[in-house]
């Protein structure tokens, strides 16, 4: 009885939609997640895949979504259902950003994700000349977004940097999945 009280008033669930580009590192972030360490032969993934990842008191269920251009129009169905949108970008892929823009801004307009909490993730910062978070919210126009709760950090989901800091802006979500 304990524990079902436990779990039932202080462990949390959340459904995460995780979306981006191709080759933003998407799966790579899932698996430092999981796993606390970086796997260099993490495969790109193809269509969706659905992983369970268990921080603290905090279980993330996960639709780790395909980032190719015949894959996006399936994201609405997954975001649509989560408790918050995390979309990787590959902060030093400067060619990618107008068209990761594009795919945001197009995202953000379904009705069915509206005031759904949005996490951008600028990944690799461990690469030289990628953006900084100040350089995302901009180039990404973030602050302009008033119809949700708006993050976003800098990471590397390689050297497992600033993940902390985006499990914890997570987990203080009010919404939550039950």
């Amino acid at each position: 009885m304990l524990d079902w009280l436990k779990n039932r008033f202080f462990a949390k669930e959340l459904e995460l939609a995780i979306v981006g580009l191709q080759n933003a590192g998407k799966s790579t972030l899932i698996n430092s997640l999981q796993t606390g360490n970086f796997d260099e032969d993490t495969i790109p993934t193809v269509g969706v895949n659905i992983r369970s990842v268990k921080k603290g008191k905090v279980t993330l269920r996960i639709w780790d979504l395909g980032g190719q251009r015949r894959y996006r129009e399936s994201w609405e169905k997954y975001c649509a259902s989560s408790d918050c949108i995390v979309f990787v970008i590959d902060s030093t892929d400067k060619e990618s950003l107008d068209v990761a823009k594009t795919q945001l801004e197009q995202m953000l307009s379904w009705e069915s994700v509206e005031g759904i909490p949005l996490l951008v993730l600028a990944n690799k910062n461990d690469l030289p000349d990628c953006y900084t978070e100040k350089d995302m919210i901009d180039l990404l126009n973030l602050k302009s977004i008033r119809d949700r709760k708006v993050g976003c950090y800098s990471i590397s989901a390689k050297n497992l940097t600033n993940l902390d800091v985006a499990l914890k802006w997570m987990s203080d979500l009010k919404k939550i999945h039950n």
